[in-house]
């Protein structure tokens, strides 16, 4: 081993990225003063915290009727939100791909993408809400769009990665623009797309608990009254049967991917 070898160090000393770090560190300490945020009222919130755990158990038993229908139809509104929120990115990632299509048909694909994912999905429940009326349908419409926003995304990246010598070897041999599609895009992005929906779907599963909150259907708006009536042992319940039902989706997605990897 050279002496140069021995002093060599894996990383450089970088005087401008430490001042970076130091700066940062400054400014968290300096965001912290401006919130009001101090120790003391973090320790009284653990207190607090404490408490309010303490007074969730034992999960009530009273309600479960109510409480089955409104899981019932959170799941309805995931399950139908994922099939057309996915359906409907299929295509807009493919038209969003700048190694497929002409930059006229990217760049409005692209503007749809990102308008469908420019706010939180309990605004756009608040919008569907207001435009639609209280109820699945705001629901569904919400992640509809947020499904677009995530999956169209990602379907339209997914696509710009992948070895365009198939694709070329086939435009050569004369195959039709389905075609290649079919057999020169698809082989290689199927598995990662197969991936991303079952994630989607992961995530308008936990978004569909959420949205119920601005009235947007699903256990959402149960969860939010039981909060203002302090039924505490009730909302106990809706929370465990939310975890439950997360894990059951969770479960779902690896079995899906599975049988698709296979």
């Amino acid at each position: 081993m050279t002496a140069t070898a021995a002093i060599r160090t894996p990383f450089k000393p970088n005087w401008w990225a430490r001042l970076g770090w130091l700066l940062l560190v400054v400014y968290c300490f300096y965001a912290l003063s401006e919130l009001q945020i101090t120790w003391e009222r973090f320790v009284i919130g653990l207190g607090t915290g404490a408490k309010f755990l303490s007074e969730l158990f034992p999960p009530g038993m009273k309600r479960l009727g109510l409480l089955l229908d409104n899981l019932i139809e959170t799941v309805e509104i995931a399950v139908i939100s994922s099939a057309f929120g996915i359906l409907l990115s299929l295509p807009l990632g493919f038209l969003a791909a700048r190694n497929l299509m002409p930059g006229w048909l990217t760049w409005p694909s692209r503007a749809i993408i990102a308008l469908s994912r420019s706010f939180h999905p309990v605004i756009f429940a608040i919008l569907f809400v207001k435009a639609v009326g209280f109820g699945p349908l705001a629901g569904i419409l919400t992640l509809v769009f947020a499904s677009i926003g995530f999956v169209g995304k990602l379907f339209a990246e997914a696509i710009e990665e992948i070895s365009l010598k198939p694709v070329e070897a086939m435009k050569a041999a004369g195959a039709p623009f389905m075609s290649v599609i079919t057999y020169g895009v698809l082989p290689q992005v199927f598995n990662r797309f197969i991936g991303f929906s079952t994630y989607q779907f992961d995530s308008n599963l936990r978004n569909s608990t959420m949205i119920g909150v601005v009235g947007a259907g699903g256990i959402g708006g149960t969860l939010f009254a039981a909060f203002q009536r302090f039924d505490y042992d009730f909302l106990c319940t809706i929370l465990l049967s939310i975890i439950g039902l997360i894990m059951i989706g969770e479960y779902l997605a690896v079995k899906i991917k599975a049988v698709f990897n296979d």
